[in-house]
């Protein structure tokens, strides 16, 4: 039963129209978004605090690594060519790591799209948490939409002055502190915002600062949705990964069309009426400016705060939400049938409504196995694969590192005993914030020994070495070989390190050449 409810129709005009399409370089219409309320409403507040909460107060979590280490929990420390993440120490050589993390950043956010269109757009993008925290000032400072439009079009006058100031300022705020948040992943947070503050700060910090102030005032600020529409790549590639049971936000005109905002009157005239009142709310709280009704479009970031809105309306005249959902094309496309005969005419909203008055049982809605097809298994076995493999190779790799090289001029020396003698610089890292101890030893060629510039042991096969944290020791190294024990112009052998407290353990494969011996 419809309730006699007078909905208030917005005077509001879709900036991005599918319809009427402005030139490339046409100035910018400003969008005076209102504020929804709603279950989607209620989920990107959640997402906002928590991404919001992530980036500003990650820098100042504290992870124990013992005392050769820092305490920051996550820390891109250039200056040592380190990053720490909690437990997880990751060197420049192991750059792999990030490059995984990354392919699966990408993998994810196809996965993502192909299932659930542009969420990531809607609800976690920067840009979009960013504008939403903005447009929580605005609010706050110039009120809801109709105050802004009256405030926007007023002369400068006092009150419009301090409003305008007062936002501004509060925006430049929470830019400074969005760079001010950057640079503490890059060293000591709590070291930095004192040299910060007191002027003892590399320049580099203060213009990372200024550049990331300036970036986001103004892509937060003062362009919004024009970076989305024109900046970012990813509407334009995003058609790739969508089909036909990909869910996007769509305006389902199988039920809202014909349009009317007289549903009494035109139902007593015998005439058929949609869903669809016509009140413009969708177009209202658009932070795009686009109007849903013209389909699925560039601009639409895929926020469903046009659901919101449109189930308000719903809830007030007794009609069933969804007139604006999350919807496959192929469900869509299904409706649309039932509701026009198979294409044979316009939209019957009858067509689509059982006796009652309820939604007929033909009509197809969303199910959650529609997720589960081939091309989402694919891009979640591909994702699973990185994952595993980084996680394997995280867990198995060691934290000792021997490099060597030979001496290349000269190659070999002839002692006066008539052994042969080869150069090595051998490098050893140990890549924990500890110290260790390592026994290093010559393997694989018999009857060499080895000598240590620096270490007064007698020459042996092997030696003790105590390598600082985090730190390479690099080491001029001796290995002779009696002259009977030669066997050929050039040998390979191993020199072997292993922690003497631990498992680690690695080994080099070189070679002593002894050329003129076997001649």
């Amino acid at each position: 039963m419809l309730k006699q409810v007078e909905v208030e129709r917005l005077a509001a005009e879709a900036v991005n129209s599918a319809r009427t399409r402005p030139p490339l370089y046409a100035p910018r219409k400003k969008i005076f978004p209102k504020r929804a309320s709603g279950n989607f409403r209620q989920f990107k507040w959640l997402v906002m605090a928590v991404t919001l909460g992530i980036y500003y107060l990650t820098p100042w979590l504290r992870w124990d690594r013992g005392p050769y280490a820092p305490d920051q929990a996550v820390l891109v420390d250039l200056a040592h060519r380190r990053f720490y993440f909690f437990f997880i120490e990751i060197w420049p050589q192991e750059f792999f790591y990030v490059a995984g993390l990354l392919m699966m950043a990408g993998v994810g956010l196809f996965l993502v799209t192909s299932t659930v269109g542009r969420a990531w757009c809607g609800y976690t993008c920067s840009q979009t948490v960013w504008v939403d925290l903005f447009l929580v000032i605005e609010r706050w400072a110039e009120g809801d939409r109709n105050a802004r439009i009256k405030l926007d079009a007023a002369p400068w006058t006092f009150d419009k002055i301090w409003k305008r100031v007062l936002k501004h300022s509060i925006w430049l705020l929470i830019a400074v502190a969005t760079g001010g948040a950057w640079i503490f992943y890059f060293a000591d947070a709590p070291t930095l915002i004192r040299d910060v503050f007191t002027g003892q700060a590399a320049p580099v910090a203060y213009t990372t600062i200024g550049v990331l102030t300036a970036t986001t005032y103004i892509f937060g600020g003062l362009m919004r949705e024009q970076v989305c529409t024109y900046m970012c790549p990813w509407p334009r590639i995003q058609a790739a990964m969508l089909d036909e049971n990909s869910l996007t936000v769509t305006y389902n005109d199988w039920r809202g069309e014909p349009r009317s905002r007289h549903a009494k009157k035109a139902a007593a005239a015998g005439q058929s009426v949609g869903d669809c009142v016509d009140c413009n709310a969708c177009v209202a709280v658009c932070p795009t400016g686009i109007d849903i009704g013209d389909g699925q479009q560039l601009e639409c970031i895929t926020c469903a705060l046009c659901i919101d809105a449109c189930d308000s309306v719903m809830d007030k005249i007794g009609k069933e939400r969804g007139l604006i959902s999350y919807a496959t094309l192929s469900d869509y496309n299904s409706n649309m049938a039932l509701s026009t005969g198979g294409g044979a005419h316009a939209v019957d909203p009858t067509l689509v409504r059982g006796s009652g008055g309820t939604l007929a049982d033909g009509v197809r809605h969303f199910h959650i196995a529609k997720i589960f097809r081939l091309r989402t298994f694919i891009y979640l076995g591909a994702w699973l694969l990185v994952g595993v493999a980084l996680s394997y190779a995280l867990l198995t790799r060691d934290r000792l590192e021997i490099n060597v090289l030979h001496d290349r001029n000269p190659q070999y020396v002839t002692l006066s005993d008539g052994a042969i003698r080869n150069g090595y610089t051998v490098k050893l890292l140990n890549m924990i914030p500890e110290p260790r101890t390592f026994m290093l030893s010559v393997e694989d060629l018999p009857g060499a020994m080895m000598s240590i510039i620096g270490i007064d042991d007698p020459i042996e096969r092997s030696a003790e070495i105590t390598v600082e944290p985090d730190k390479l020791k690099m080491l001029r190294v001796f290995v002779r070989l009696p002259r009977e024990r030669v066997t050929g112009p050039a040998v390979n052998f191993s020199f072997f390190v292993q922690d003497i407290a631990g498992p680690d353990r690695d080994r080099y494969v070189a070679t002593f050449n002894a050329s003129e011996i076997s001649q």
